[in-house]
């Protein structure tokens, strides 16, 4: 992992400029003129003095004619650098935006190389926090949500500055509480989250497609705390604000989560409407990792809905997009997917093979995919169990049971524990296998269901 250069920036720190105000006064004096002498007619000298000492800040029609007055460049006035310069850095940090628009993580992060020292040239705090965002944003879905993360508590401290908007400090907490939801720090994400929530909320600006995005990643803690009824209420909310303004993304995306949360409450057949209803949004937009993952949800619905040759094919059909978007992460949910099939339809041979290739997939990304690799591992341990190698068996289930353990879900813990039950029950221990059952039950009992 190379280091972000806008942490190298924040490690090593950057000069301050001079305040617009210290730029007036500075000119003013270069210029041998007097507060009066400024002020002209137009003024009071009072007002040229507050302007100084940061006490007010001009209109742009008044930074205007102040540069006119004093010979500078307007854009030099109000940011310390010529408008050219702020616009060369402007250009870049746009280019990124719009690649990472594109779903183009790993093209985003080349653009912003160098702008960490083109930043400490134009001292311009907005193009540092679009800077900061973009990147943090692209590092975490490439898997470096940790540096992502360092990134956006340098963009939370930036946007304490009077110049930036309750929106602004909401969407940093937006994509903060997405980090820690990645980091499973589910606790962390629902109250950061809540915070981009309210915040926007509150405020007077535009914040619709932001407010959906933050809705639809709370819903997604919510679902990690099997809390159904608050995931099924954001979702609808997160639904409602995207069709509003008719975002094609976030709709699709609030589509997502809402397949998700019906399939839980067993609501198969809405579950596939909403997945198809997402497919198709991601599809126009052409988002193909996002294709991927809703071809391998719609691959698990129709298993579900007693369809198992169509839920092998949609799989197959989700690997192939993996592998053609370069995505080893959604690939290995593909094959993972496909090795539940087999386990479920008594092919365990298959089953332990696509296991294995799942977990070689997914391998390197244990920190943020504990759920998923947890679950492959219970895959591969109940092949194994019910081919009689229970000895390898408990070793897959008490790796499950670890990675299980990282997460804030009682009802991942509780699986391994069901699967450690089996186990025992196998061998002959009854005791055991109750008190792993009983352990299983007492922990479920604590969730909404």
């Amino acid at each position: 992992m190379t280091d972000s250069p806008l942490l190298l920036k924040t490690r090593a720190g950057s000069t301050a400029r001079p305040s617009l105000g210290e730029r007036v006064r500075q000119l003013r004096i270069n210029a041998g003129l007097t507060q009066t002498d400024l002020a002209g007619e137009r003024f009071s000298k009072e007002y040229v003095s507050q302007i100084e000492r940061g006490k007010t800040r001009p209109t742009d029609e008044t930074i205007a004619w102040l540069a006119e007055r004093l010979g500078v460049d307007a854009g030099f006035l109000l940011h310390g650098v010529s408008s050219g310069e702020r616009e060369r850095v402007e250009s870049v940090i746009a280019r990124a935006e719009a690649t990472l628009e594109a779903h183009d993580y790993e093209g985003t992060l080349p653009i912003l190389d160098g702008i960490a020292e083109a930043l400490t040239k134009v001292s311009a705090p907005d193009l540092e926090l679009r800077a900061l965002t973009a990147e943090a944003w692209a590092r975490m879905y490439i898997g470096d949500v940790k540096d992502a993360a360092r990134l956006l508590e340098r963009a939370r401290v930036l946007t304490e500055e009077p110049s930036f908007t309750d929106v602004d400090r909401a969407d940093v907490l937006f994509r903060l509480g997405a980090c820690r939801y990645n980091l499973s720090s589910i606790a962390t994400a629902v109250s950061l989250l809540t915070q981009a929530i309210e915040l926007a909320d509150r405020s007077e600006l535009p914040s619709d497609r932001l407010r959906a995005l933050a809705l639809e990643w709370r819903s997604r803690c919510y679902q990690r705390q099997r809390d159904w009824e608050a995931a099924r209420e954001d979702v609808e909310r997160a639904l409602e604000l995207a069709r509003g303004i008719d975002d094609r993304y976030a709709l699709a995306q609030a589509h997502f989560q809402a397949s998700l949360v019906a399939e839980r409450q067993g609501r198969w057949v809405l579950a596939r409407t909403h997945a198809e209803q997402a497919k198709g949004l991601y599809e126009e937009i052409a988002h193909q990792a996002n294709v991927g993952a809703l071809l391998n949800n719609l691959g698990g619905l129709n298993f579900l809905l007693g369809k198992p040759e169509e839920a092998k094919a949609y799989l197959k059909d989700a690997f192939r997009v993996a592998l053609e978007v370069g995505s080893d992460m959604e690939a290995g949910y593909a094959v993972s997917s496909l090795a539940q099939v087999h386990l479920r339809t008594g092919e365990l041979e298959l089953a332990d093979e696509q296991a294995r290739h799942a977990l070689e997939l997914l391998k390197g990304r244990e920190d943020d995919l504990q759920d998923e690799i947890g679950n492959v591992q219970l895959v591969l341990g109940r092949s194994l169990l019910e081919r009689g190698r229970l000895d390898e068996a408990e070793e897959w289930f008490r790796r499950a049971e670890a990675n299980f353990d990282q997460l804030s879900s009682a009802s991942h813990r509780a699986a391994a524990w069901i699967a450690q039950g089996d186990l025992a029950a196998k061998r002959g221990d009854d005791r055991s296998a109750a008190d792993l059952y009983r352990r299983a039950a007492e922990a479920l009992q604590d969730f909404h269901f």
